[in-house]
């Protein structure tokens, strides 16, 4: 790339993003928005994001729950122990929203178990707290997720998270269980749906760079997202983006997907006020493809 000479280093997103929130250790990385989105908020200015969008998914789709918990649909969460790695990370604030939204249910109504302690979370790097009214109990580290599924001490979990990676703990694999199905009969179809419906296909990571760099280097961003941008092209052309169509790069024509997650943020109490996508994005990259 024209003026910039990358070093690459490859880490599961849970490590990557534990690094970039206590340490600041890459000059540039993939970073979940929600956590970007809370430090934000708190005044932390250490980091200029680039509309390069480099996960979505249709995040309520991958709740999962445990046969015999008497939860056939969303409503029967209500009173219901549920796991999630990280109360703050991007994945889980999309499925609460989702759920409020679409199924009338608010975290409040449900008992929270967080496998990531201390020592492992993003939300330590962030001053994390349970929100008012919502109760969030501490994995045991002893045990994980995934177990305290199988074993029936919790009724379901927002997202499993069991690749092997420094921070989660969980590496049972669910869906070889016969005891753990899918919250929806058919996630596919309830993607689509939710799809035609809102119009909205979720977003989880973003591209971050070090703002000290962007001042010393006003014309980085800008170079740094075209190279995105071809990155998305040769993929697009290798047939390797599954969903090409509905998922553009840029800040402009995103603008619903952000401050929909926004809002979800603030109204989850992980913000005390709603975060604008000017407030994330380069001043120059008002991009809309």
């Amino acid at each position: 790339m024209e003026g910039v000479e990358l070093h690459s280093k490859m880490l599961h997103p849970s490590e990557m993003f534990w690094w970039q929130l206590h340490h600041a250790e890459f000059d540039v990385s993939e970073m979940s928005i929600a956590s970007l989105m809370i430090s934000t908020a708190q005044g932390k200015r250490d980091w200029v994001a680039l509309p390069a969008f480099t996960m979505r998914r249709f995040f309520h789709t991958s709740i999962m729950v445990r046969r015999g918990s008497g939860i056939r649909r969303p409503r029967d969460l209500v009173g219901k122990r549920i796991g999630v790695p990280e109360y703050q990370q991007t994945w889980a604030v999309w499925s609460r929203g989702v759920l409020q939204d679409e199924f009338g249910l608010r975290p409040e109504q449900m008992t929270w178990f967080m496998e990531r302690n201390d020592d492992r979370s993003h939300g330590a790097a962030t001053g994390f707290t349970p929100p008012p009214g919502v109760d969030i109990r501490a994995v045991p580290p002893e045990t994980d997720i995934g177990e305290m599924l199988l074993r029936g001490e919790i009724d379901a979990t927002l997202l499993h998270l069991s690749r092997p990676n420094l921070v989660d703990r969980s590496r049972v694999d669910l869906h070889r269980a016969e005891t753990i199905r899918s919250l929806f009969k058919d996630p596919t179809g309830e993607g689509r749906r939710y799809y035609e419906k809102i119009g909205i296909f979720p977003i989880n990571h973003l591209v971050v760079v070090r703002r000290s760099l962007v001042e010393a280097h006003p014309w980085l961003p800008a170079r740094l997202y075209a190279a995105c941008v071809e990155a998305r092209r040769l993929a697009d052309a290798a047939g390797n983006d599954p969903f090409p169509c509905p998922a553009p790069y840029g800040n402009l024509a995103n603008r619903n997907v952000l401050e929909t997650l926004s809002r979800y943020v603030h109204e989850q109490g992980l913000t005390d006020r709603l975060v604008e996508p000017a407030d994330l994005f380069a001043s120059d990259l008002e991009l809309g493809v």
